[in-house]
């Protein structure tokens, strides 16, 4: 049997191993996986909440919103930490407008949190901040104060996270679009959140404003004349656009489709086939290589001719509305709106040049606007073009495609000396403070013509629209209008349909010194279908409201 020392010893000595044993996982809980254990216990109390940013807000030329952000609140009720509950349940009737009966409800319900459906903007939950126990959650909600105004333009947002899904919303999100901040907040057993103080915040940045080239009141000009002329006419559709020729700023961009379809902006997406409006660009292309003078003429057949287009004799019938009997000299060809003569003077083009001349005009290229899913329109390479079937063709305004924004453009190089500039919808770009951090002026892509052969074509147009021209319908007393007139068979699967046509016109205004420029176009009208009975008197229309 062992001695009493002994034992004891051993006792003593496992007892001071166990105790080692006990201070050496202290020491690894506390040293080396203490980092650990407190992460996880910041993380089991707090929670990292994504603070949204607003989104810019979309601004006409004068700053009227076209698309704003408002931040909305839900309010959250902890009744065990009102302090003034009397005072609480005084202000949440009075700011809130929250029905009594519901209210009562809620706080004798003894629920520990009591939410109220909002949401609730500003102005009714800022008496409320200051009350400890009312919880305020903040979010952004997307309005479009004047309502359909432009929406196919101005666009909008995915029903997700707001993110830019269409028109000037997809095609600006990245200037629009803000910084989210973060917030660290404490939250309790339940799951309830609590603000921390002591903890960081970052604030989020709201995203930049976009001032518009549009002009509101002129945007509504042209949304309602377009209605009214489509409804005269029983077309299926139609576009308008207003231009600033010196600028290249789109102030109105009115498109209708029919009924059954969504809106969209044709104006920028659908293109067509411009007829007589585009005589004026062969024209051009006459004049600058000075293929033409004032004297020169073509016979005009009586009306009807019968243009040869092979070698073989195979021929092509060309017509005129206007049956005119003798010779006729450009600027009479422009007026009467000649396809027999139109066709005639295009001989004295090669396809090369013909081609040359509509791209510098900017035909068969996006115009470069800040409009996403831009139609880059038809024009056909002249090693595609089927001799001069096509040539022909083109110099009637056939078998190549325009939008009408491209079609603008291109009458503002007349207007404009002959300088073709870059369309564009944004006119300033403005921090959240007012800062302006961007500013529009004028971008020349390219000069098109002389200022001489510009000055020439204006005067080409003052004949088409005044006595004896096609657009007379689209005077105005005391100003005078420039312009062209265009009526085209429409084409559609495969072939050009008889009795369907796209009626234009494209103008100029005032006749001297053009600032701005008008186009109108209306899809398959029924009845009379001219331009110049249909498209020319709505531009005139227009241009009056505009004026008064």
């Amino acid at each position: 049997m062992a001695k009493p020392a002994v034992r004891i010893a051993a006792i003593q000595f496992g007892f001071a191993l166990a105790m080692v044993a006990i201070l050496a996982r202290a020491a690894q809980l506390q040293v080396v996986q203490g980092d650990r254990w407190a992460r996880e216990a910041e993380t089991t109390r707090t929670v990292r909440v994504v603070l949204p940013a607003r989104r810019g807000a979309l601004y006409d030329r004068n700053l009227v919103p076209l698309a704003i952000t408002q931040e909305f609140y839900h309010v959250g009720i902890a009744p065990n930490e009102l302090e003034e509950r009397l005072s609480a349940y005084r202000l949440l009737l009075g700011s809130l407008g929250v029905a009594r009966p519901a209210l009562d409800r809620e706080f004798r319900s003894g629920k520990r949190w009591i939410y109220l459906h909002g949401p609730f903007n500003a102005t009714q939950v800022q008496p409320l901040r200051r009350i400890k126990g009312v919880h305020l959650t903040g979010s952004f909600q997307r309005f479009y104060p004047s309502r359909d105004l432009a929406r196919p333009i101005i666009g909008g947002l995915s029903a997700g996270p707001p993110a830019g899904a269409a028109g000037l919303e997809l095609s600006l999100d990245s200037i629009l679009t803000g910084e989210p901040g973060e917030a660290v907040l404490l939250k309790d057993r339940a799951g309830r959140r609590y603000d921390s103080p002591a903890r960081g915040v970052r604030e989020p940045e709201p995203g930049n404003d976009v001032v518009l080239t549009l002009d509101a009141e002129l945007q509504e000009i042209a949304e309602r004349g377009l209605a009214d002329a489509v409804a005269e006419t029983r077309s299926d559709g139609g576009d308008v656009v207003f231009l600033d020729p010196l600028s290249g700023e789109l102030l109105a961009l009115a498109s209708r489709q029919p009924a059954h379809g969504p809106p969209r902006a044709s104006t920028f997406t659908d293109p067509f086939e411009p007829g007589s409006t585009a005589k004026l660009f062969t024209a051009a292309a006459l004049l600058m290589r000075n293929r033409v003078d004032s004297a020169d003429a073509v016979f005009a057949e009586g009306g009807v001719w019968e243009m040869p287009v092979t070698r073989s004799g195979r021929t092509r019938r060309i017509s005129d509305s206007h049956k005119s009997k003798g010779n006729l000299t450009l600027a009479q060809a422009i007026q009467v709106s000649s396809n027999i003569a139109m066709a005639k003077f295009s001989s004295r083009l090669t396809p090369e040049e013909q081609y040359e001349t509509l791209r510098d005009f900017g035909f068969g290229t996006p115009t470069g606007a800040e409009f996403p899913s831009e139609s880059r329109g038809r024009l056909a390479r002249p090693d595609e073009w089927v001799s001069m079937y096509t040539r022909a063709s083109m110099a009637m305004g056939y078998e190549f495609g325009v939008t009408p924004v491209q079609l603008a453009a291109a009458y503002g190089v007349i207007a404009n000396d002959g300088v073709l500039l870059w369309p564009t919808l944004v006119r300033e770009v403005r921090a959240p403070d007012g800062q302006v951090l961007y500013r529009h002026s004028p971008e020349p892509v390219r000069r098109v013509v002389t200022p001489e052969v510009a000055a020439k074509l204006r005067g080409l147009l003052e004949d088409a629209a005044f006595a004896g021209g096609t657009g007379t319908r689209a005077q105005l007393a005391g100003y005078g209008v420039l312009g062209k007139t265009g009526t085209a068979i429409r084409f559609a699967n495969g072939r050009y349909v008889q009795g369907q046509y796209t009626s234009s016109f494209a103008a100029l205004f005032p006749a001297e010194r053009p600032t701005l420029v008008v186009v109108v176009k209306l899809d398959n009208p029924k009845g009379a279908y001219y331009g110049g009975e249909t498209a020319a008197p709505v531009t005139r229309t227009m241009l009056e409201q505009a004026l008064a």
